[in-house]
């Protein structure tokens, strides 16, 4: 209970705080584009209890991982060397999240693109309940170990990752509904989201093999992007607004 009071008292652990949430928060945004193309598949009785569903068991993943930092400090340490680089069970759990996600998004954009003719008009429910829950997860498990392995570099405090990791699951519950609705909302938003997902896989694995990516590098690019599209939106909305009616 002493350590807390002191904790409180001591700026610079709220500022440590402060830049917790928001990293936690912008790596969120990531894994809430991936949960809203997911659960858009199942369907519309179901898909925003999977998002919460998905989400409270992300929450309860990420703090029985904070519980076992000690333990997850240690995969930053090489087991084996390929062809002189030395690789670390994080760089294999990168490298296996990378894969998965530019496996899950080409797939995704392909069934956009060239949807099977054989299914019938309205039948696009591609994934059961289970599966988008257990993908939701896997997905997760890859980005709560880099945030916890990052975050342990910025504060010792567990309490402190423990507060940033329930504020930013707490905006991924709020903002889920809204943004699935979005993208399913507007069919070009979902290929740019797949777009992001495409090259979030590739950082995942650029990070895997040792070659490090500024974040806010892939940020301002995924921010332009959506500020290009919100753009054409409002750009197709006015020429909607203008057309006559009936032509």
């Amino acid at each position: 209970m002493d350590s807390l009071l002191q904790l409180a008292t001591d700026p610079t652990a709220w500022a440590a705080l402060a830049t917790l949430v928001v990293m936690e928060v912008v790596l969120g945004i990531d894994n809430l584009i991936f949960i809203s193309i997911i659960t858009n598949k199942l369907p519309a009785e179901q898909q925003s209890r999977a998002r919460r569903i998905g989400i409270g068991l992300a929450l309860i993943l990420r703090l029985a991982l904070l519980g076992t930092v000690a333990w997850i400090v240690h995969l930053t340490e090489p087991v084996f060397e390929l062809f002189g680089k030395g690789f670390s069970w994080r760089d294999l759990i990168l490298i296996a999240g990378g894969l998965f996600l530019l496996w899950k998004a080409t797939k995704e954009i392909h069934h956009s693109v060239d949807p099977n003719p054989e299914e019938k008009p309205g039948n696009q429910v591609a994934v059961t309940f289970a599966s988008a829950i257990g993908q939701i997860l896997i997905l997760d498990l890859v980005f709560s170990i880099d945030s916890i392995i990052t975050a342990v570099g910025m504060t010792e405090h567990v309490p402190i990752m423990v507060i940033a990791v329930i504020a930013a699951v707490t905006v991924m519950l709020i903002a889920a509904d809204p943004l699935s609705r979005f993208i399913a909302a507007n069919p070009t938003v979902v290929m740019l989201a797949l777009g992001f997902l495409i090259m979030i896989g590739m950082t995942l694995l650029a990070e895997g093999f040792g070659a490090h990516v500024p974040k806010g590098y892939i940020y301002t690019a995924m921010a332009f992007s959506a500020g290009v599209e919100g753009l054409n939106m409002l750009a197709r909305r006015r020429r909607k607004a203008k057309s006559p009616v009936g032509g």
